[in-house]
């Protein structure tokens, strides 16, 4: 079971920026930019105005609302709703460890955490807000006022608004699970299932090709094989590259035990679907990389790979920060 909790401590470099979040040891400190440092005071505004349906055109959406903590930040519906009942084309992918994605969206359409933030906010089937109409909303509340004049020196503007929900989801980061146990040396934290799966994802499913690393992604973009929906061209509407046709983002597995459905139309609602997908070879579909393939698995062998992958998942997650 994961459990959330409230960050852990903070240590100041000598820029006084507070940029050193626990992690677990096998992971890489947290990247945090020079032009936005994090600071207790703006991760706890960012933190707010994360959970705020003010920032939605008809007050009935915040980005928590797509990216819920119980769910490792992602969302449990396949398409994403935003305002007035709208459904999107997309699932909302997970949020833990966004702090390490060099580009975002599923078809990495934003460059920063900071840029990220306005594509929601403006997505007419998100929260369609104007963003005009965004600060004079948030301005009138005094005490966001106050907030962002202690924590900028300024009143709220598209900058600093984007600055703090970029700080708060910085701190969203695993906590542990089985398998940064078992690779700091505690062997009986995988099962001999899972560990036989895990020589299965390194071999003959040769899951690790693409995902890898300790976010067991490779952060490149790949047409795994589904059948595709033409209103969504994935990484060639960033590209306009006509080989990127149906190319997505490959996805963290961290939290996959918890974050379903899967895939970026949330196609898939178990592990099982997914193994058997990549089981099959895919759809053959127009542009298919040659990675997915037909894999023979036994049953066992599924059963296996599907242990490993729900080692993947953390313990608990830490957000934000502690009390002082």
């Amino acid at each position: 079971m994961l459990v959330l909790v409230s960050g852990c401590e903070l240590v100041a470099d000598e820029g006084h920026q507070l940029a050193l979040l626990d992690v677990p040891e096998s992971f890489d400190p947290i990247p945090v930019p020079s032009h936005n440092p994090t600071t207790r005071a703006k991760v706890e505004l960012g933190e707010r105005l994360f959970s705020d349906v003010r920032l939605s055109e008809d007050g009935s959406v915040s980005c928590a609302s797509c990216h819920l903590p119980e769910r490792a930040f992602a969302d449990p519906r396949p398409l994403s709703i935003g305002v007035h009942g709208r459904t999107g084309i997309r699932n909302s992918p997970t949020l833990v460890n966004i702090a390490y994605q060099n580009l975002l969206f599923w078809d990495g359409g934003a460059f920063t955490l900071e840029s990220q933030a306005l594509g929601p906010l403006e997505n007419p089937v998100e929260m369609d807000m104007n963003l005009g109409a965004l600060l004079d909303r948030i301005s009138s509340d005094a005490s966001y006022q106050a907030a962002f004049e202690d924590v900028f020196g300024q009143e709220v503007n598209v900058l600093t608004l984007t600055q703090a929900l970029g700080a708060f989801q910085r701190t969203i980061r695993s906590g542990g699970a089985p398998i940064d146990r078992y690779l700091s040396g505690q062997e009986d934290a995988l099962s001999a299932s899972a560990r036989r799966g895990m020589i299965l994802f390194e071999n003959k499913a040769d899951c690790a090709s693409c995902h890898s690393g300790f976010l067991f992604t490779d952060q490149t973009y790949q047409n795994n094989g589904l059948t595709f929906a033409a209103a969504d061209s994935g990484r060639a509407r960033i590209t306009l590259n006509s080989d990127d046709f149906a190319k997505f983002r490959v996805p963290t597995l961290r939290n996959v035990g918890i974050s379903a459905p899967f895939m970026h139309d949330g196609r898939f609602f178990s592990l099982e679907e997914v193994i058997n997908h990549y089981d099959r070879g895919g759809t053959n579909s127009r542009g298919q990389s040659g990675l997915v393939r037909s894999l023979q698995l036994s049953d066992m062998e599924k059963a296996d790979l599907k242990a490993f992958l729900l080692s993947l998942s953390d313990d608990f997650i830490l957000s934000g920060l502690p009390d002082a």
